[in-house]
């Protein structure tokens, strides 16, 4: 494995990224939802008079198969009116997923894998680098895993403390999560659910089955976050 790390964010700009918000066209930054402030990646919602299911996505150019992801993130403030309970610190990144630009308008979420990031309440247990996979499926202990998301073994992090989150991609074969550099998840053979809609466009437009690559966007799911780092380095082939 190369240790050649290549930062995906400058730290001034977002240059090379570009947000899908629901309901609007690819580009738009409705609100000015991402932008950089003192130098971090930042997801708000000051401008929206209500989330109103908003559902966003900032994707990084390009399609990508072997890699390894480094993430650092942090949630902040208060949840934007009107979001929906389960969605109170959470956001994520996707991972193999869909081309930005083969969503529709009103599309929530990616067909993609993804890495779904949860702040605790202060009080109770609630890991985080869960993972949800909207309009796809994997096979997790050798079997065909269906349901919608299984959670980590990671520990909860409350609070606004960074957390460093890492993900090992290999193509079509196995995908593993780390928190803070220990494992806390892992699976293998990412790919479309024959039973979504979404997924059911990209088959029929002749996409395989198996997801050997895809885009890579970080989330805005109606609660504050901060990223300071997002790097990437190749796997060996």
């Amino acid at each position: 494995m190369r240790d050649e790390w290549r930062p995906l964010f400058n730290g001034r700009d977002l240059s090379g990224w570009t947000p899908k918000i629901r309901h609007h066209a690819l580009g738009v930054n409705f609100g000015n939802t991402f932008r950089v402030e003192d130098g971090l990646l930042t997801v708000g919602y000051e401008a929206y008079p209500s989330f109103d299911e908003r559902f966003g996505h900032l994707f990084y150019r390009g399609s990508y198969s072997r890699y390894r992801l480094r993430v650092e993130y942090r949630f902040v403030g208060e949840q934007a009116a009107g979001g929906p309970g389960w969605a109170l610190r959470n956001s994520g990144v996707m991972l193999h997923g869909q081309a930005p630009e083969t969503m529709t308008i009103d599309q929530d979420f990616p067909v993609s894998i993804e890495a779904q990031f949860l702040g605790g309440d202060g009080r109770n247990p609630r890991s985080t680098l869960n993972l949800c996979t909207p309009g796809t499926n994997v096979v997790k202990d050798g079997a065909l895993f269906l349901p919608h998301c299984t959670n980590s073994r990671s520990a909860t992090f409350h609070g606004d403390q960074w957390v460093l989150a890492e993900f090992e991609v290999n193509g079509h074969e196995d995908i593993r999560h780390f928190v803070n550099g220990v494992e806390v998840l892992r699976y293998a053979q990412p790919q479309l659910d024959e039973r979504d809609p979404h997924a059911q466009r990209l088959l029929a437009a002749g996409q395989p089955k198996l997801l050997r690559e895809g885009s890579i966007s970080l989330q805005s799911e109606s609660h504050p976050i901060q990223f300071r780092r997002v790097e990437l380095a190749w796997l060996d082939t």
